[in-house]
């Protein structure tokens, strides 16, 4: 029996040490982006100055938080899960209190996808949580929803949404870093680590 343990455990693959390796950016760092989708809807952000702050790295989990001009209203959560990865998103008004619409996401399927050239990316369709969320807030075109991050290292991180109709995506250069931003609203005393 012992030794039936034995070849068990010598055949599960250890954790990496950084289960986020494939889609994290450099820990600490902050990234400018660009609107690189056309969607009407997302024209207020049009010349809007757009960043990315890999702001908190604890083990398998990364918050990212994305200023659209002076909004510090949105982060990004990713994190690694059974063989995947999770994706939410954290909504909050100026005042540090959480948005109705928050913490919606998805998990992925399977692991990081090679890009072409090298890379990775990864989708991440609606969960049933954040489908639960929208049928109740009167949005069920969002339960259609499919994130997605990709990462070449050293060159391009990439957030899009997309569904039928939508299509959302924001290219941020990683060639250059750039000053960090302020704390997401809410998180002002909390430490970047």
């Amino acid at each position: 029996m012992l030794s039936l343990f034995l070849i068990a455990a010598a055949a599960a693959s250890p954790l990496p040490a950084d289960p986020l390796a494939a889609i994290r950016p450099p820990c600490g760092a902050a990234y400018a982006g660009r609107l690189a989708s056309t969607d009407a809807a997302d024209a207020d952000m049009a010349g809007k100055p757009l960043i990315m702050h890999v702001r908190v790295c604890d083990g398998a989990e990364v918050q990212i938080p994305f200023h659209v001009g002076e909004d510090r209203s949105r982060t990004w959560f990713l994190s690694a899960v059974d063989g995947g990865y999770r994706l939410k998103h954290r909504h909050r008004h100026a005042d540090g209190s959480l948005d109705e619409r928050t913490l919606y996401g998805g998990d992925s399927v399977g692991a990081a996808t090679p890009l072409p050239g090298g890379g990775w990316r990864v989708e991440f369709p609606v969960d049933a949580h954040s489908k639960q969320m929208f049928a109740a807030q009167g949005i069920p075109q969002s339960m259609t929803n499919v994130w997605s991050v990709e990462y070449v290292p050293g060159r391009q991180w990439v957030y899009q949404l997309a569904r039928p109709g939508r299509l959302f995506r924001v290219e941020f250069d990683l060639t250059a870093q750039v000053t960090p931003p302020p704390a997401p609203w809410g998180d002002e005393g909390a430490v970047n680590r």
